[in-house]
């Protein structure tokens, strides 16, 4: 199988017991790689009645056929279950250095089933796997478990994905760390890995992924490079990463401030990507042959560090704008604490920011913080929260639970900003109203990854190949809900390669790529077509697990129109919109079901 090292490890920690499994490749020919194929491997596996914290919920590592290759931006890893946070799908990826070690350790994936007795961690060497008593690393956070088990290993160039605290107490919001401060972030993956008592895995090889044309794909990745210097976004996010977009968003209204309740802030620049390259950079940092370098290595000296990942974009939202933080050195620490802790910092900061806002209306008080005064702007009590919710301790044992569960514990469901229980990111669909297909259709619940409209309209990159066309971002009529569906479908492709959403090579460069990495004679037509199989087999897999055509919407407070700011008064035609994507996808527009089943 030309692009895929061909090999599964399967990994039973109920009987301890490892095996190589050769890679299905119908499913591989059908589904590519990445969350894609975790999700068709995911479908046999589990039924309504699986538990996302028990022991038969798979845990899926996958890569994809161009990860660890020569080809630029291509060192992603997904990591997939059964969420616990949203008791759907459940997919996160992760940057750096892990997956294209994992392809280099000899396998495509790992997929992990049962529960270990006591904790344990994963080594795969050279293709070679085994377990290794987790006792001794159990409590540790997320950067000392790493350092530990490449000190046991005596391997100092292995890559460790790990959780921390939060992870093993089980925090819906969890996420699996790798390569210091990397988050495989959403869904609350961590947690999976917590219930399972595996408390790392580290991966470390010399294979190489064999090519159908080995002197082709070199081409192809020769004139992404050449064209990268041409690319005016890869240059601004290689300036001040994905934190130089807070000023143009809060120009158009698209980072939500206040929780997603005020249009606009002056506190907010204060939170720029020039600021922050100004005062607080060390320097970029980049992912496995990425040439762009988005990643920021900052410092935060009144909290006594010196060097501190990120943070990006999400984070400098959903905790600074978010919970009303305009201190960019208390939000480069928050950022840092979650990280520490393995905590998903858009989930965190998005539950936090809730709340505020029951504290502010009265409906939280005193009696059920524990004394805790819960107030917008207050950074340094959320500090302590954050470390509240990682270790489940006072008021942060229900805050752990996330959004929905906070807001139905005090009867207010309608204030949790969610969709399908997932917190909604940085990106207002009052500002580009295509968003709204994005957050609604979205396999994972909302989700920022699955569909970048913001991008579209802004004419970063979009396949216009496709029919994915820049337009008027407040336009919200069925044409643009088709243009959502295929940008959707686009991505959750990109999903499956696994290719870094900053890079943005084109249509025919992709499936060039493709083509001399597998041999499949793809077309540019099929790739849309594969995109949207891959939607559709997460939707099937969801409405299994009791999803239906109501839950297809956006929560309350987004669909209230803001006073100021750059989308005041907007609020997207979201059935309009939906009618459009339904027709695309071709599923019922009435039950919201797929009419046609994907070639399984």
């Amino acid at each position: 199988m030309n692009g895929y090292l061909g090999k599964i490890l399967r990994v039973d920690l109920t009987n301890n017991r490892l095996w190589d499994e050769p890679l299905n490749e119908r499913y591989a020919r059908g589904f590519v790689g990445g969350s894609a194929l975790a999700a068709r491997y995911l479908y046999e596996m589990v039924d309504e009645t699986t538990d996302p914290l028990g022991p038969d919920n798979p845990l899926i590592f996958m890569t994809g056929p161009l990860v660890g290759t020569a080809m630029p931006s291509a060192g992603r890893c997904s990591v997939c279950a059964l969420s616990p946070l949203t008791s759907i799908w459940g997919e996160s990826n992760t940057g750096g250095f892990f997956g294209p070690e994992l392809r280099f350790a000899g396998y495509d994936g790992i997929i992990i089933t049962g529960r270990a007795e006591r904790p344990v961690w994963l080594a795969i060497i050279e293709g070679s796997a085994e377990l290794h008593d987790g006792t001794p690393l159990w409590g540790l956070d997320s950067y000392a478990t790493q350092e530990q088990v490449r000190q046991a290993l005596g391997e100092p160039a292995a890559r460790v994905a790990c959780i921390g605290p939060a992870g093993e107490n089980l925090v819906k919001m969890a996420a699996v760390m790798n390569d210091h401060g990397r988050a495989a972030g959403r869904t609350g993956m961590g947690a999976v890995m917590g219930a399972k008592h595996l408390k790392a895995i580290a991966v470390r090889g010399k294979a190489t992924v064999p090519l159908a044309d080995p002197d082709g794909f070199k081409e192809v990745v020769r004139d992404i490079i050449r064209g990268q210097d041409e690319d005016v976004t890869s240059q601004a996010l290689r300036l001040a990463g994905t934190a130089g977009y807070v000023d143009m968003a809060l120009m158009f209204g698209d980072l939500p401030i206040r929780y997603y309740q005020q249009g606009e802030w002056e506190g907010g620049s204060n939170l720029s990507g020039v600021i922050m390259a100004d005062r607080y950079l060390n320097r970029g940092v980049a992912c496995y042959r990425c040439p762009i370098a988005c990643g920021r290595e900052t410092r935060a000296p009144s909290y006594g560090l010196s060097k501190v990942d990120g943070p990006e974009y999400e984070t400098l939202g959903a905790l600074g704008t978010l919970v009303m933080v305009d201190d960019l050195e208390a939000v480069i620490y928050a950022g840092h604490l979650c990280n520490r802790y393995g905590l998903d910092t858009i989930s965190t900061g998005c539950t936090i920011a809730l709340a505020c806002e029951l504290f502010e209306r009265g409906i939280l008080t005193h009696r059920e913080t524990g004394g805790v005064e819960i107030r917008y702007g207050a950074a340094a009590t959320f500090h302590r929260l954050i470390e509240q919710i990682a270790r489940r301790e006072g008021f942060g044992d229900l805050l752990a639970e996330g959004s929905a569960a906070l807001a139905e514990r005090y009867g207010v469901p309608e204030l949790a900003v969610v969709v399908n229980r997932l917190e909604v990111p940085m990106h207002d669909p009052r500002a580009f109203s295509g968003m709204a297909v994005t957050y609604a259709l979205s396999p994972r619940g909302a989700c920022h990854m699955e569909g970048d409209m913001y991008s579209v309209d802004t004419g970063q990159g979009p396949p216009v190949e496709l029919g994915v066309l820049p337009g008027d971002r407040f336009e919200a009529t069925e044409e643009k809900g088709h243009t959502a569906a295929r940008q959707q479908a686009w991505r959750n492709l990109y999903n499956a390669l696994i290719l870094c959403q900053f890079q943005n090579p084109g249509v025919e460069r992709v499936l060039a790529a493709l083509n001399c990495a597998t041999g499949w004679e793809l077309r540019a037509e099929d790739l849309l077509t594969l995109g949207k199989n891959m939607v559709t087999l997460k939707r099937l897999l969801n409405m299994r697990r009791g999803l239906s055509r109501a839950d297809d919407r956006l929560p309350a407070l987004l669909l209230q129109p803001l006073s100021d700011g750059g989308c005041a008064g907007v609020v997207p035609d979201v059935e309009a919109l939906l009618a459009g994507a339904y027709a695309e996808y071709g599923w019922d527009p009435v039950t919201g079901s797929p009419l046609s089943i994907p070639e399984m």
